[in-house]
Order: C-alpha cells, then sequence, then structure tokens
C-alpha cells in the first residue's frame, strides 16, 4: 500500500556568503618568515596595513579585533622561540599578526543537507494549530568539512513553514574543555578505539582513579619529548590526547541569533567534520527535556560517535559515547526512557538495524538486532532516519534503505511502546524516492532525513535532496499508521 506524500515548496540551498574567520596556520617556518616581516614594519605601516584589513572584513564578522587577538595567541611560541618579546608588541601589531594567521570558511558554500528538525523550547506567542521548530543541518564547504547550522520557523495550521530570516555574522562558540576524566571509562574508551594498550599502559597506570586534563597532558608531553620514541607509541600517545579533548562544552553569545550559531569542528576527532546530527527533544521521568544528539565526528581516518545535548540552544556538552555499541554511525536516541532506561537505535555492522537500553546516556552495550534488510529497495542496508517518534499506535521509525546504484530511499516502520524489539508493520514500499529533479547533487540519487516531528496529526519530514539542499515533506497520520499496521 502506497502511502501519499506531499511535498512542500521551500528549499534551503548552500549560502555562500555565510563564512568564518578560522585559524589559518601555513607551517612554523614560513609562519616565523611572516612575523619577521610584520616585525620590520614601522607602527605606522602596522597601523594602515590594519585598518585597510579591518574596513574590509569587520563588517563580516563579529568582534573580529578578538579573533585576530586569539589567532596571534595561538602562535605565541613560535613568536617567543624566534627571540622576539611578545609582550613588548602593540596591540596593533598583534592584532596585524593575527590576521594573517586567519582565514575566511564558507560553511555551507558545498551543502546544506541532512536535516532534523525539533520543537522549539519556546512556543509563546503562537496562534491555535502554530508550533516554532529548530530545523539543525549539515552544512559542507571547501574540503567537505561538515557543521551544524541551524534555522528557526513557524509551522502554521496547514503545516506551511514559514522560516525566519537569517542573520550573517557568524558565531562560533567559546570552548571550554574537560578538566576530569574517571580513569576506568577512559580506559575502556581507548580500548573500544583499539589503542594499542603496551604503548599506553605505564601511562594508565600511573594515573589516579580520578585525574585532571592537565595531569594527563604534561605526563603525554614528557614521553612525547623522547627523541628516541617509536612512531607507535606516538600515535598511540596522540589517540590518548584526541580522546580526551573530545569533551568540551560549547558557550554561544547571547546576542547572537540562533541563525548564526554554527557548531565548528573543534576537537582533533572531528577535525573533518561534524556529520549527520540526530537532533530530539528528550523527556526525562521527571518530565524535564532537552534536546540531544547524536553525531558523527570524523578526523579523516577514524569516526567517533559521540553525543551533544542543550537546554537553550546557547550552551551545548559534547561527549564520546562508550561502549560496543557505540560504534559505526547512525545512533539515534528515543525521546524518552523506556522501562527506566535510555533507549538508542544503532547500525553497529553498517547494514541492519539495532537497539540498545542503558542506564547512562552515554555508555551503550548490548546491541540486539532489531531489522534486516527485506525488499529490494534496501537490500544494501537499512538504517534509522532521525529518533523514533512516539504514537498512541507504537513507536514510529523513519528509516532509510540503500538499494541499486546506490539510491537512498526513506521508509517507515512501526514498534511496540513497551518492547520496542517487536515490529507491528513495516511499509513494502518506499515512502519518499527521489524524483527526476531530486537525483542531482553532491551525491545522486539520495533522499535522506535526520529526524521528523509530527505536527496537527501530520508527519513533518524534513529532508536533504542528493546530499545538496534541503526540503521537507508532510504525510498524513491516520493513513500511514493505517498502511504500518495493514503491512503486517
Amino acid at each position: 500500500m502506497r502511502v501519499s506524500v506531499i511535498r512542500k515548496n521551500i528549499i534551503f540551498t548552500p549560502d555562500s556568503k555565510r563564512v568564518v574567520a578560522r585559524y589559518f596556520m601555513n607551517g612554523d617556518e614560513r609562519t616565523q618568515q611572516m612575523v619577521l616581516r610584520i616585525m620590520m614594519l614601522d607602527e605606522r605601516q602596522v597601523l594602515e596595513t590594519l585598518e585597510q584589513t579591518l574596513r574590509e572584513f569587520a563588517r563580516r564578522h563579529r568582534n573580529i579585533s578578538a579573533i585576530f587577538f586569539k589567532h596571534c595567541e595561538r602562535i605565541r611560541p613560535l613568536i617567543e622561540a624566534i627571540k622576539i618579546d611578545y609582550e613588548a608588541m602593540s596591540l596593533d601589531r598583534k592584532m596585524l599578526i593575527g590576521s594573517y594567521c586567519t582565514m575566511e570558511y564558507a560553511i555551507e558554500s558545498a551543502a546544506i543537507f541532512n536535516p532534523s528538525i525539533v520543537e522549539d523550547f519556546d512556543q509563546s506567542g503562537l496562534e491555535e494549530g502554530e508550533k516554532r521548530v529548530i530545523i539543525s543541518f549539515r552544512a559542507t564547504g571547501e574540503g567537505h568539512i561538515s557543521s551544524i547550522v541551524f534555522r528557526r520557523g513557524i509551522l502554521d495550521r496547514n503545516n506551511n513553514l514559514q522560516v525566519m530570516k537569517i542573520g550573517h555574522n557568524i558565531d562560533k562558540a567559546e570552548i571550554m574543555h574537560k578538566t576530569f576524566f574517571n580513569k576506568e571509562r577512559f580506559s575502556s574508551k581507548l580500548s573500544e578505539m583499539h589503542t594499542q594498550d603496551k604503548y599506553i599502559t605505564q601511562i594508565m597506570q600511573e594515573l589516579p582513579n580520578e585525574f585532571e586534563y592537565a595531569v594527563l597532558k604534561n605526563m603525554v608531553d614528557t614521553a612525547l619529548s623522547d627523541p628516541s620514541i617509536r612512531e607507535e607509541r606516538r600515535t598511540a600517545l596522540s589517540e590518548i590526547m584526541w580522546l580526551a579533548k573530545s569533551f568540551y562544552d560549547l558557550e554561544f553569545k547571547h546576542d547572537s541569533d540562533i541563525t548564526e550559531r554554527v557548531i565548528f569542528p573543534i576537537s582533533e576527532s572531528e577535525s573533518r567534520g561534524i556529520e549527520d546530527a540526530r537532533f530530539v527533544r528528550f523527556v526525562d521521568d521527571d518530565d524535564s527535556s532537552r534536546v540531544m544528539a547524536t553525531y558523527t565526528a570524523y578526523n579523516g581516518h577514524t569516526i567517533l560517535p559521540k553525543l551533544i545535548s542543550t537546554e537553550d540552544f546557547y550552551t551545548f556538552r559534547v561527549m564520546p559515547l562508550h561502549g560496543i555499541g557505540a560504534q559505526n554511525k547512525n545512533l539515534a536516541l528515543f525521546p524518552k526512557k523506556i522501562k527506566g532506561k535510555f533507549a538508542m537505535l544503532a547500525r553497529i555492522d553498517g547494514v541492519n538495524n539495532y537497539i540498545m537500553y542503558s542506564d547512562r546516556v552515554t555508555q551503550w552495550n548490548n546491541p540486539v538486532l532489531l531489522q534486516e534488510p527485506r525488499y529490494t529497495w534496501e537490500f544494501t542496508q537499512i538504517g534509522n532516519c532521525g529518533s523514533p517518534l512516539w504514537t498512541e499506535e507504537g513507536w514510529l521509525v523513519i528509516t532509510h534503505g540503500v538499494g541499486t546504484m546506490r539510491r537512498y530511499c526513506i521508509g517507515a516502520s512501526l514498534f511496540d511502546l513497551d518492547d520496542p524489539t517487536k515490529e507491528i508493520g513495516r511499509l513494502t514500499e518506499p515512502l519518499l524516492s527521489p524524483l527526476e529533479d531530486e537525483r542531482e547533487g553532491y551525491v545522486p540519487n539520495v533522499v535522506y532525513s535526520c529526524g521528523a516531528i509530527i505536527h496537527n496529526n501530520s508527519l513533518i519530514l524534513p529532508y536533504a535532496v542528493s546530499d545538496y539542499s534541503s526540503t521537507y515533506a508532510i504525510v498524513d497520520m491516520v493513513e500511514l499508521l493505517d498502511a504500518l499496521k495493514k503491512s503486517k
């Protein structure tokens, strides 16, 4: 039974005007040569060059002077290594040096895709049948580096989306790294990462059960300073710091609009991108709520599943996920606990859907097989398209399937509320397949979503079009649930 889908005519397309000021490092020796050239300028030349730069770029960034100072501070050891008195330099000269260590990066110049939608915390001032929503996207720029960007909008009683105006001064967050770690959990994650024990045993044994980041860093730096260190040990020690830097908090300024906040790769574990964030409004047993998302951190070689959590979209806490179930991509958190436990969907083997339960939202073990590919349009793999949605009939899971020619389609399944391992029904045909005008893009023949909501008894399904742009569709819930129950 084919379910009718209404595609809406709103399209989110990449905007190359949205840029961030990013740290630019041109190598130690070349950077030092650049600094020496700047040191040959007199103060008048410094001021003239700086003023010209500020005229051209200040209106494009929020407080670019502070960015220049920060980037100059990052190369302070290089400056002092060539016998320059850092403290004696003028503020203008430091700013100018920082400007040479800065570049603009167009965060969504290549694509804005894989959207996820959640209910906004603020639902004041709306008419009956309206809902204020926040849509997240995976934005991709030069070099395929992905970040998370947001749009805010209002769904009306007819499920039409009015998108709020977009800000243009992109704001990167202040970063605060975690300072204390539990050794047992830290060691467990290193084991999951397959870090070789023989190269890290001594350091881990010397650490107390609760240790500080600074203590760990000093121990690793001391070990790395040994000129005779083997490359395998250097790699293992780097992985220790790679993991430690994966815990951090983000804080955005309160005078920034949500469309101006970008969650850009911070730690080494995500240096090549933050991929496919699946946001969900999670309601705890005490009725408190927060928005959480799972995402994939990628450093060009290794992926690390991570969790991000916020209560206001200004402050975000970022943590790696642990356990044998916290592997591969495609993790999606249930919006509430089931029988007192957190629940998570996963695709640990890259092919099938799994479900896991846990007492801790960051610890995932004992995955249970939930679904395998059944129909031809999903024979390559099946996975989720975001967190499950609660309905009176059961948990609605929007899925994706990969078929011939690596074509991605979107499907749907229904599971028992008390025991989600029991499948109630599953669509035999795709709910959404790429139309002819949706087939072209960065990755052809793909429709994909990272999260939907239910509003006015309709499924609101934002989806990406061939990994380039995004739009949304609506599906009548009565028709969809009826088709799912009959499909059994």
